[in-house]
Parts: structure tokens; C-alpha cells; sequence
């Protein structure tokens, strides 16, 4: 039976493992980043330019949990927004492979990686994404591979059928 609340969006029957997602792309100002480490990470290199230019980063940088944020944002807004998803299950494999400055691009891509049924809960499918993040350099700033429940528009089909 298919949920009112969830009929015009895709489901997991309309996903492919290959499938690439563009997230788009943001623009990091000082002010987010001030603003974020205010409130969330408020390391020196995130707050104070001087004594940022003096750390390891050479200058201020985002937080990495700020550049994560980001990332949530640009992909429920290419993707996840479109999509009859439940949320997260757990991410692994989070890098943070270089640090995002003031005025850097950050944007990228999400592979999904692979697709497959819940045994227990056959009105589930679990999707699972990879994603590269990287700035205006094209340098990797953000990998992570992120599992996401997914709603199934037919709970009913075999499960040997579902999307490999």
C-alpha cells in the first residue's frame, strides 16, 4: 500500500547502485564559521584568525563537524528531499581530508553504493551512499559512506526482487 505522505517521492524500487547525486556546491564565510564554533566546536583555529594563522591549518578553518553539516544540508536538498528516506542508520569510514577555509567552494558527489532489503522489516530497504566532498581545488575535503533507510513503495514484492 502505498503512504499518502510519501507517494510523489522516489522510493527504493526507483534507485540504482551506481547512481551518482551532485550535491551542488556552498560557499564557507568567516561568519558560518565563527558562528559554528561559537556554539559547537570552539577551538582557537575556528574562532580567532591570529591564533588560527598560527596553528597547524595556517589560517581559519571550518569545523569538521561544521563541513559534515554542510554536506547533510547540500545532500537532503539534491537528494534525500526527493526521496521517501527515514533517516540515517550510521555513517563509517569519516575522513576529513583537508581543511576548509574561509571563502572555500565545498561540493562533491554521492555514489550509492549499494542497495538492499531489510529481512525483518520488508517495507525498509537499506541504501548505502559514498561521498566525496571537495573544495573549488578539487581537493578531497570530506569522504564518508552513510547507510539510510529507505521507505519501499511495495512492501509486498519478494525481497529476491529488490534492487542488488
Amino acid at each position: 500500500m502505498t503512504n499518502p505522505v510519501t507517494k510523489d517521492l522516489r522510493h527504493f524500487e526507483d534507485l540504482q547502485v551506481g547512481e551518482v547525486i551532485d550535491l551542488g556546491k556552498t560557499t564557507v564565510t568567516k561568519e558560518m564559521i565563527v558562528t559554528f564554533a561559537r556554539e559547537f566546536d570552539p577551538f582557537p583555529f575556528h574562532l580567532d584568525e591570529k591564533a588560527a594563522r598560527e596553528s597547524l591549518l595556517g589560517g581559519l578553518a571550518s569545523s569538521g563537524w561544521q563541513t559534515g553539516a554542510l554536506t547533510l544540508r547540500m545532500l537532503v536538498d539534491s537528494f534525500l528531499g526527493k526521496l521517501a528516506s527515514a533517516g540515517g542508520l550510521g555513517f563509517k569510514n569519516l575522513k576529513w581530508k583537508n581543511p576548509v577555509m574561509v571563502d572555500d567552494t565545498i561540493g562533491g558527489t554521492v555514489t550509492v553504493a549499494e542497495l538492499r532489503r531489510s529481512h525483518h522489516h520488508p517495507e525498509w530497504g537499506i541504501m548505502t551512499l559514498d561521498f566525496d566532498v571537495r573544495n573549488q581545488k578539487n581537493q578531497p575535503v570530506l569522504t564518508m559512506r552513510l547507510s539510510n533507510l529507505v521507505e519501499l513503495r511495495d512492501a509486498s514484492a519478494p525481497v529476491a526482487e529488490a534492487a542488488q
